[in-house]
């Protein structure tokens, strides 16, 4: 790869961890406001919206009409499902600790690749595999009680809400790798939210709140449907494109420091200890995993 792809992979990279890191936040305005269904119903509504005459202007329409079932599949494994999970997590856990256990999205891509892609891990991606879960394991345990806490919800159903949205995630990097190859970024950024919206209408009607949201919610939404996901999305398939699925899914290293940073200077949350050590096991695991770091002479 020569310089200037390379310069633009980082840009991407970087710029991506940032807004998904700010995304919890923003969630977590809305969702304490909406609930989560009716929050990612209009994440995703609201990031079709902005996306929609972009793709029509580049001429792009022909191409989401030829393949829209595919991309619409996309859309439910990538946006639908995991936003409402983690709308609901972000209302009964930290911002942090959701972010973090965001970053077992590799962990989880690598082990779909290996079942579904017969992409077998070498011996030090199986050992990161190991090391990942067993941090994964360890955060849950020292964070997840099964007591309800102020929200009225156990926190370990938060947790595994954001573990069952990771898995989504990792099923969507195999499947768009498999069945949308070279395909423009914005058609599968728009076509996936226009999905998505679809598959969220209905039971974000029937949950919908029962009063006004303030201003500050209806902001928060917009931020999170035009920037973190209308704009982050082109962003992400333009970094599956010109840096493969493996390392897309690694920008979910940083996005937790972004997120620990927003949610300790702009909400107060609090970092434990035991956080950043499990942490800290979880993104060496992912590293290993997703093959960024190799053990020596394997």
């Amino acid at each position: 790869m020569n310089a200037t792809p390379t310069r633009a992979w980082l840009a991407d990279f970087l710029m991506l961890a940032a807004i998904w890191g700010a995304s919890f936040m923003f969630m977590r305005l809305a969702a304490l406001d909406l609930g989560a269904l009716p929050t990612a119903a209009m994440r995703v509504a609201i990031a079709a919206l902005f996306l929609l005459p972009l793709l029509v202007a580049k001429g792009h329409w022909p191409v989401l009409r030829q393949h829209w079932r595919t991309v619409f599949a996309v859309g439910l494994l990538n946006s639908a499902i995991p936003f409402a999970l983690y709308a609901f997590a972000v209302m009964h856990i930290s911002t942090g600790l959701s972010a973090i256990l965001n970053a077992t999205v590799p962990l989880f891509g690598a082990l779909v690749a290996w079942l579904w892609l017969r992409d077998r891990p070498s011996l030090s991606r199986t050992v990161g595999l190991a090391i990942g879960f067993g941090g994964v394991v360890l955060l849950v345990g020292g964070q997840a009680s099964f007591k309800p806490n102020a929200s009225g919800v156990a926190p370990v159903w938060a947790v595994l809400a954001c573990l069952l949205a990771t898995t989504c995630y990792a099923f969507s990097a195999s499947f768009t790798k498999k069945h949308l190859p070279s395909m423009p970024p914005l058609v599968a950024a728009t076509g996936s939210q226009m999905g998505a919206t679809l598959a969220l209408a209905l039971p974000a009607l029937w949950f919908r709140p029962d009063h006004m949201p303030s201003a500050a919610s209806w902001g928060a939404l917009l931020v999170l449907g035009v920037v973190c996901t209308g704009i982050a999305y082109v962003v992400y398939f333009r970094l599956i494109e010109r840096a493969g699925p493996a390392r897309a899914l690694t920008v979910t290293f940083l996005i937790p420091v972004f997120a620990l940073v927003y949610g300790v200077i702009l909400l107060g949350e609090q970092i434990t200890p035991w956080m950043l050590g499990c942490g800290a096991v979880v993104l060496l695991g992912t590293a290993l995993s997703s093959g960024l770091v190799k053990l020596p002479g394997r």
